[in-house]
């Protein structure tokens, strides 16, 4: 056994999608221990979800891609954030050789915080009990962190991918604590907006794993290179069927805007949803129904400058 070169720290381990209230809770948590124990904390985290590895043909549907990730860990202020290349051969660690192996003679853990509900090692056949007894053999304290549940609400990825797919976007939001967004290319569309006085930004997403909102209108805000403050905008994702369109499509239509962004990094950040795709009869009727989304949007997006 090799003594590791870092000090010893306390430390939680998740894969920890989103980043989002809950986990920056327990973060803190582990951040409060830490200090009071004199140590330095650390959040250890996967580069690639560990079903992928594990289950044949799975597809993540990610709240947050690795970078954005690894951002807003950063943005916790713990010590060190450890990134792990989940493979086969971790899958196949047990829980008790994955603590001994890459918790203690790596990583140096002198305290793992367990997330609440939270289960890892091969198949993750063993619970929190199981953490502990072997913590003692290997001279890692195992503690649990405290259930965060504000409004009695259990805040979950998985509840906020429900309702990020069911268009509830301001109860996505909340339980995130940030507006969900997603980011990627501009690249050219079909045109059809600028027709009809509505020019789109359409955007090609830069990682396909990552989730997108359900199919509808959304007042959202919109992050350019070379612009400080984010843009106004409304932003349809969805098949275009008032023109028969094929596959999703995420347009953004950034109000009182109109310069060529082309081949440029673009970030859409979701506020609050319009409405549902709808097809309609006309192009007339779709230009009626866009003037009245363009009002929705700049009163919706009125309210984010008080927030």
């Amino acid at each position: 056994m090799h003594t590791p070169n870092t000090p010893p720290c306390v430390a939680t381990i998740g894969f920890f999608d989103g980043v989002h209230r809950g986990h920056r809770y327990l973060i803190d948590y582990v951040r409060q221990l830490a200090k009071a124990n004199g140590m330095p904390s650390m959040v250890v985290t996967f580069g690639t979800h560990p079903r992928q590895v594990v289950q044949q043909g799975f597809t993540p549907q990610l709240l947050s891609t690795p970078e954005e990730k690894l951002k807003l860990l950063r943005q916790t202020g713990t010590c060190h954030t450890m990134v792990l290349n989940f493979d086969e051969n971790m899958a196949a660690l047990t829980a008790r050789e994955f603590m001994q192996r890459i918790l203690k003679e790596r990583l140096n853990v002198a305290q793992l915080v367990i997330g609440y509900d939270n289960k890892f090692g091969h198949n993750r056949e063993e619970g929190f009990e199981d953490y502990q007894r072997y913590g003692k053999q290997m001279g890692i304290n195992v503690t649990e962190a405290p259930q965060f549940a504000p409004d009695g609400e259990h805040i979950s990825s998985s509840a906020i991918r429900s309702h990020l797919q069911e268009g509830r976007i301001t109860q996505a939001n909340a339980l995130l604590g940030y507006d969900y967004s997603i980011a990627g290319q501009v690249v050219p569309g079909f045109q059809e907006g600028r027709k009809m006085g509505f020019p789109t930004a359409n955007l090609l997403v830069d990682n396909a794993q990552k989730l997108l909102p359900q199919n509808g209108v959304y007042a959202t805000l919109v992050e350019l290179d070379g612009f400080e403050q984010p843009l106004m905008g409304m932003t349809n994702i969805g098949n275009r069927p008032t023109f028969n369109g094929k596959g999703i499509t995420i347009e953004t239509n950034i109000l009182d805007f109109s310069a060529d962004i082309y081949g440029q990094n673009m970030r859409v950040s979701f506020v609050e949803r319009i409405r549902p795709e709808v097809r309609f009869n006309s192009i007339d009727e779709l230009k009626t129904k866009m003037k009245a989304d363009e009002q929705s949007a700049r009163s919706m997006l009125a309210h984010v400058a008080k927030r």
